[in-house]
């Protein structure tokens, strides 16, 4: 059953890609072009299985060619009806939070309501060299930016200066959203200043586990409801995003993801001077860390617990980890849908997630 805030806030599941290019069924790569219209399909597939949310997270390089989610974004809204469409992340620190804001109030006018924004600052920095900015101040560009995202969200003329932008001098910004105030998230890495920023300013916190055991992340979400509540605020929903497969079989997720997530992290891990990558921490973050990878039913229990674990009414699947076969990515998606969410919904005691 539901505990903390889990019955004062809608249940919650969602997917989440980054743009990773696949492959066809033969394993050839597939180009860039083709790649960003699949996403189209995909997230329509995600409307059609059931699924709350479909997030695309900002990417700037080869492999995760998705420079311009928002645009892909809009593509999905034209073909869906209900889904909610969002950033998985948006690295503000290098954008321009008045044209951030403006993009995704557009998103939310094309899709009748249903956008969201999660703004984080960049675990991947290819963005700052190429629009110009010093990764010396990455914690500045941040603050300021999310302090001025956060008087935009209120729709109000906007007056506002700082180091890191030119001022806005008393300027409404359009256009307005259909409910008042986009939907705003924050995600955090593990960073706690990051959590304590995100209550100050009333967003929504939105965990991105990556690895280790999901519950050392109990801390930041119990300083998350202290800080909400010091700063006047009602309890806030608290999502995870985290990465994962599914396929029929416990073993057949493994062997589908494996491949991939072993080239894909072994490189991740050279450029950031990491340990290698060994089969036996792939089994050992499948089993007790944040690998969701296996059978529905596996998928599902891990799922409810962690945001059981984490007072979370959200859980965003990141699919996909390097170049997948798109048809398996579609499957996984499938499943994730229509045999995962209603598994986690009955597990935590919410029959639907009631979200408009």
């Amino acid at each position: 059953m539901m505990s903390g805030t889990q019955g004062r806030h809608p249940i919650v599941i969602g997917v989440d890609s980054f743009g990773d290019l696949t492959t066809d069924r033969d394993g050839t790569p597939l180009g860039q072009p083709e790649n960003i219209r699949e996403l189209v399909a995909e997230g329509v597939l995600a409307e059609r299985s059931g699924l709350d949310f479909f997030g695309l997270g900002e990417h700037h390089t080869e492999e995760m060619p998705l420079s311009a989610p928002d645009l892909v974004l809009a593509a999905i809204a034209a073909r869906t009806s209900r889904i909610h469409l969002g950033s998985a992340v948006t690295v503000l620190s290098s954008d321009d939070p008045v044209r951030v804001f403006q993009r995704y109030a557009t998103l939310d006018a094309l899709s009748s309501g249903r956008a969201e924004v999660i703004l984080g600052r960049g675990s991947s920095i290819e963005s700052f060299p190429l629009y110009g900015f010093d990764l010396a101040d990455y914690d500045r560009l941040f603050e300021e930016k999310l302090n001025l995202f956060a008087q935009l969200r209120t729709e109000k003329p906007v007056t506002w200066s700082g180091t890191t932008r030119a001022a806005v001098p008393g300027l409404q910004v359009f256009p307005r959203t259909a409910g008042g105030a986009l939907p705003t998230w924050v995600g955090v890495g593990g960073n706690p200043a990051s959590v304590v920023r995100a209550a100050r300013y009333g967003f929504s916190l939105m965990l991105a586990i990556i690895g280790g055991n999901p519950a050392r992340f109990t801390r930041l979400s119990r300083l998350y409801r202290e800080a909400t509540r010091q700063a006047g605020f009602d309890p806030l929903p608290i999502g995870v995003h985290s990465p994962g497969h599914v396929a029929a079989t416990d073993e057949r997720a493994k062997r589908e993801y494996w491949p991939t997530y072993e080239t894909f992290m072994l490189e991740a891990r050279r450029q950031r001077g990491f340990p290698t990558i060994t089969r036996e921490y792939f089994e050992h973050e499948v089993e007790y860390g944040s690998l969701y990878v296996g059978s529905p039913e596996t998928v599902a229990a891990r799922i409810a617990r962690t945001m059981t674990t984490l007072d979370a009414t959200r859980f965003d699947l990141k699919y996909g980890m390097g170049p997948m076969p798109h048809d398996t990515l579609m499957e996984n998606l499938r499943l994730f849908g229509t045999e995962v969410a209603p598994r986690v919904r009955e597990q935590l005691g919410a029959a639907s997630s009631k979200l408009d």
